[in-house]
């Protein structure tokens, strides 16, 4: 019996197994049984399901969790998000309706112009703006005199990559230029001339970045010409240890002969860069086949009717709610100052996100398109990013791109930490943040310096709750920071701008 029930992988008392108990003392042991853990409402097992439904009673029911909660699994949510954008749609149409019951109608076509313009149109006026912009293309044509020489030798590298440093910060400085000398520039023209000095010298230093490895490589092999292409061209081509170039293709298959360097360093190379939609140089472009026309009828359509919403949209809503701020924002009357932060922020934030899809969908496409650039991968899905950092790799890809290649990786090169490296990239932004504010303004703050700044512990902070609670509760506090930060930094820069007028007014 003993060697039986051994081999059944247990052993049993030798004593008496009667009800009256022996020298064991207390009878028989209970046998003990494992309860069934579950940890889901809907894991049972199939002999109770069988059971159940062998009975007469007809039953229906199951287990399984709410649609609501977040065991069930449940992610068609498509009509909630229909119901919170009629909801947006009827409050920001009351709003509006309120808002021109109280400032009456402050749209005005003309205006536009004249704000364009700084001033009244007469015939034969100068355009500062516009010869600004002329005057841009001298950097671009230093840039390329200097690469000639760095490509036959003429200057040392070290003073080469001296003189693009000095080339890029001559751009910088053109609207401290024109603010000092051409008063009449408007605000929105000098914002425009920002704009195209950061996009130049950013694109100037990819530029220069880019030929110096194109000569490292030349100098480091005998007479091999280095290549840059995309992943499609590379697939089509034969390695360049085995040749240079392609001398056969598939049958139907069209291939671009590939630019080498230094044949690369000439006005018609550098003007498609320059006018393609990318910060990031490359010797060979990912090009399109054909120009559509319908799909640049369309983007131009956009451009026009989102151009004109924004005027109007700022207009009629964001100006009248920025100069009601003033006064409480002066004050520091906290809950006054709050609401007007609140009413500002809705405005505010429909028009960066009509200005969003206007540049890196419209405008950029059209470029793309009109340029035949391949690459139309402009954003990423930055509206579903649980985290700061993730919104920042995704919103805005030709930037980051252009941070990821010449900033970040190459501190990692050269040994720096992930964080050192992360803290250059967030600096620079900062930094060009702060200049495309204070410059158009004349107004030297750090506002937008110190909330780009922010973002990284705030990236730490969203990191944190991503983990530890849920990617949908990153998310939310991403949202919520770019629908009210954007506002607080408005209304403080407004707060400056006027005092520092009317300080200047009183002098």
């Amino acid at each position: 019996m003993a060697g039986h029930n051994r081999s059944h992988g247990r052993t049993e008392p030798s004593g008496d197994r009667g009800g009256g108990g022996g020298g064991g003392g207390g009878g028989p042991r209970p046998r003990l049984r494992r309860t069934t853990s579950m940890g889901r409402a809907e894991d049972i097992t199939q002999t109770e399901q069988k059971i159940r439904h062998s009975q007469p009673d007809h039953p229906i029911h199951k287990h399984g969790d709410s649609l609501l909660s977040w065991r069930a699994g449940f992610t068609e949510y498509g009509g909630f998000v229909n119901w919170g954008f009629t909801l947006l749609f009827l409050g920001g149409a009351r709003l509006m309706l309120e808002n021109i019951r109280k400032y009456g109608l402050l749209v005005d076509p003309p205006q536009w112009f004249y704000t364009l313009n700084g001033g009244p149109f007469r015939f034969g006026d100068r355009y500062p703006s516009l010869m600004v912009l002329i005057y841009l293309q001298v950097h671009a044509w230093a840039a390329l005199a200097i690469e000639k020489l760095l490509a036959r030798s003429v200057i040392r590298p070290s003073f080469g990559v001296f003189l693009q440093i000095v080339n890029i910060i001559m751009i910088l400085m053109v609207p401290h230029v024109v603010v000092t000398y051409l008063e009449a520039v408007p605000l929105v023209g000098l914002t425009c001339v920002c704009w195209c000095c950061v996009v130049l010298s950013l694109k100037l230093a990819s530029y220069a970045h880019v030929n110096s490895w194109c000569r490292r490589d030349r100098g480091g092999t005998q007479r091999r010409r280095s290549l840059s292409y995309s992943k499609s061209m590379e697939s089509l081509n034969p390695p360049a240890s085995d040749r240079t170039e392609v001398d056969s293709a598939p049958e139907g298959v069209a291939i671009r002969k590939l630019v080498h360097y230094p044949d690369n360093l000439n006005l018609f190379d550098l003007y498609y860069y320059l006018m393609a939609p990318t910060l990031c140089y490359e010797l060979n472009f990912p090009r399109s086949d054909r120009l559509r026309i319908w799909f640049l009828a369309r983007r131009v359509l956009e451009l026009i009717v989102g151009i004109n919403m924004m005027v109007a949209l700022f207009q009629q809503w964001i100006i009248p709610s920025v100069r009601n701020s003033l006064e409480p924002f002066s004050k520091m009357d906290i809950t006054h100052t709050t609401e007007r932060l609140l009413k500002l922020a809705i405005p505010n934030h429909l028009l960066w996100i009509v200005s969003f899809y206007l540049i890196f969908h419209s405008y950029l496409n059209l470029i793309g398109e009109l340029t035949q650039f391949g690459d139309r991968r402009f954003y990423l899905d930055w509206w579903n990013a649980p985290d700061i950092n993730t919104f920042w790799r995704t919103w805005n890809l030709p930037v980051h791109r252009f941070a990821m290649r010449h900033i970040y990786l190459p501190l990692l090169r050269h040994r720096f930490s992930k964080f050192s490296a992360a803290v250059a990239v967030f600096f620079l932004s900062a930094f060009l943040h702060e200049y495309l504010v204070a410059a158009p303004l004349r107004l030297l703050r750090v506002w937008a310096f110190l909330g780009m700044m922010a973002q990284i512990p705030l990236d730490t902070l969203t990191v944190f709750v991503r983990k530890r609670f849920s990617p949908r509760l990153g998310n939310v506090l991403v949202w919520l920071s770019l629908i009210i930060g954007q506002p607080m930094a408005i209304m403080m820069y407004y707060h400056d701008y006027i005092i520092e007028r009317q300080d200047i007014a009183a002098e």
